[in-house]
């Protein structure tokens, strides 16, 4: 049997939000974990996960190649999560990308984990999709055969999608642009078990390419009116035109969120599984879909909050 405590592995960026879940799953399985964050102190709440000795925490930035040699020092695994919506997408998405894996190599590890997304495309007309492609080849140019994971929309707990949807959905109207586009958004704890497997055994998973999806594909529209609902919320579904979202994003903004031109340029394009591509099923992960959880945390946004009777439920008198 394997001895999984004489493994370590880095996690650049362990302590945001797939983070979190990737380094449960990891420090379950019984390796050493070593995050490592610009300000470790952001992940210090990972430690009453671990047992005694189990995880340390680093300073590293990709800018710094110095600091990622420091974070992969005798690493058996490295995975790289970090990513940005907006700003220097070049910088953090391929040469950041890149010395994380050419970092890995020197250290000897026998795995690296890349985190891309759904629509990484060299000739994508986003920003983002080219960063996210050219990313891809940093890393396949600077580690042999490393594991490359795409994920579509990612829901959980401390989202920044359902939470923010739900709580936009409090408006008695609610605003949805790219109403049409669809989406394949999967449970970041689905995801960040098949991230962990793909870096504990990259005998089965080096080399290869997964795009993660959930069991459910649903257009933007379905996807508000179903987390509204969970929400305990029914407000009247407005799509933005086209062409008012457009020149909105133009100045960066939408009503409720922040909107770039080039999200608004990735809106333009379905985020779904490619077909024939593996996905969770290759690590024997069965999705799970957004409303056997997301109630969990959705409680608060009901009226009353948690605490508050949802429908068909009933209530007793004292």
């Amino acid at each position: 049997m394997n001895d999984r405590s004489t493994n370590l592995v880095t996690v650049l960026g362990g302590g945001g939000f797939i983070g979190r879940y990737v380094c449960e799953a990891l420090l379950r399985a019984g390796v050493r974990l070593r995050v490592a964050q610009r300000d470790p102190r952001t992940a210090y709440f990972l430690q009453p996960l671990a047992k005694v000795g189990q995880v340390s925490f680093v300073a590293a930035d990709l800018g710094k190649p110095a600091s990622i040699a420091r974070a992969v020092e005798g690493a058996t695994a490295v995975i790289n999560l970090v990513g940005i919506l907006k700003g220097r997408f070049d910088a953090v998405h391929v040469e950041g990308a890149r010395t994380a894996a050419s970092e890995a190599t020197k250290a000897g590890a026998t795995a690296f984990v890349q985190i891309s997304a759904i629509g990484a495309d060299s000739a994508s007309a986003s920003a983002y999709g080219r960063s996210k492609a050219n990313g891809e080849a940093a890393v396949r140019d600077a580690f042999a055969s490393p594991t490359i994971i795409r994920p579509s929309l990612v829901f959980g707990r401390e989202d920044q999608l359902t939470n923010r949807f739900a709580g936009m959905a409090r408006l008695p109207i609610l605003p949805v642009i790219a109403g049409a586009t669809r989406f394949q958004p999967v449970y970041v704890a689905d995801l960040a078990k098949a991230i962990a497997a793909a870096a504990l055994d990259p005998a089965t998973h080096r080399g290869k390419t997964y795009e993660i999806g959930g069991p459910e594909v649903m257009t933007m529209r379905e996807l508000n009116e179903r987390i509204a609902a969970l929400a305990g919320q029914s407000p009247a579904i407005a799509p933005v035109p086209d062409f008012i979202a457009e020149l909105m994003a133009r100045f960066g903004f939408l009503p409720g969120a922040p909107l770039t031109r080039d999200q608004w340029t990735m809106l333009q394009s379905d985020n779904v599984v490619t077909s024939g591509t593996p996905g969770l099923e290759a690590f024997d992960i069965t999705p799970t879909p957004l409303a056997a959880v997301a109630g969990e945390w959705l409680d608060r946004f009901h009226r009353g909050g948690r605490f508050a009777s949802k429908p068909g439920s009933s209530s007793a008198s004292i």
